[in-house]
């Protein structure tokens, strides 16, 4: 465990030795989301690190912290808490957001490199100036399906997350019910919250920030966040990679583990 900041307890898990790998997962995951890369990446050589959000998981719940600032500093209190130097930063949908506040908001010169999957950057709210968001209305529907009943949201919201509802989808009903464990782990505060903060928090200064070698990578048939935002989040970060999935959900780390796998890899030893 590692205390953050404002006292909050967070739940890490540390596997392997090696170069550090730190891990950031998604709205409503936990750690866990990560363990087939944590387990491949850890076999060949690396040191993977993931912790559980604030109020998500094995972590602590507190009543207020549930914004990006605060996910990006609570970041940081682990990578200093584990005194961790040159780290590869790997986000996933939230967690990509965490990850690139984490570089506004604290610099790169510990960091290595950066790999953001199905990230909700640039930024996923429409607005004046970001007409290829996703209206408030989408967001609201969803905070209300949460506080109408979070159990049942959440069960059906893995079969999009996972592609489940597509025709010939193979993902298996233990994947989503390991979607739906992890979730229902966290508490209902922020599972309300974080909807907030992944939805209407603009990326776009921490991205142009970013002068690490950076990996972005999504599918496109991401039912969450729509494959637009890839194109759009390369674009900001300087000398990005960009490699689109054909026919991949949002959950891709699972569904498409393997590649997913061998990219990562080849980006971190390369």
């Amino acid at each position: 465990m590692i205390t953050a900041r404002d006292g909050t307890r967070l739940h890490v898990t540390d596997w392997g030795d090696g170069p550090p790998v730190v891990f950031s997962h998604g709205w409503p995951l936990t750690a866990d989301a990560w363990e087939n890369q944590m387990i491949f990446l850890s076999s060949h050589g690396f040191r993977c690190i993931a912790h559980d959000r604030r109020g998500h998981g094995r972590s602590g719940q507190p009543w207020t912290g549930h914004d990006m600032d605060t996910y990006a500093d609570d970041l940081s209190a682990v990578v200093q808490g584990l005194g961790l130097r040159q780290v590869s930063h790997v986000g996933h949908s939230t967690g990509g957001g965490e990850v690139v506040r984490y570089i506004g908001r604290f610099g790169t010169s510990s960091i290595s490199k950066v790999v953001l999957i199905g990230s909700v950057t640039p930024l996923m709210l429409k607005t004046g100036g970001n007409q290829d968001g996703l209206p408030l209305s989408v967001f609201d529907e969803m905070r209300a399906g949460v506080l109408k009943d979070r159990a049942e949201f959440f069960r059906t919201l893995s079969a999009a997350f996972f592609g489940a509802n597509r025709a010939g989808a193979t993902v298996s009903q233990g994947v989503r019910d390991a979607f739906w464990r992890q979730g229902m782990q966290g508490s209902l505060k922020s599972s309300v919250d974080c909807i907030r903060a992944f939805s209407e928090t603009d990326f776009t200064a921490d991205l142009r920030a970013c002068d690490r070698p950076t990996l972005v990578l999504h599918g496109d048939d991401d039912q969450l966040v729509p494959v637009g935002a890839a194109t759009r989040t390369a674009a900001l970060v300087p000398g990005a990679t960009l490699k689109i999935y054909p026919g991949a959900p949002h959950g891709l780390c699972a569904t498409r583990k393997d590649e997913v796998n061998t990219d990562l890899l080849t980006f971190l030893t390369q």
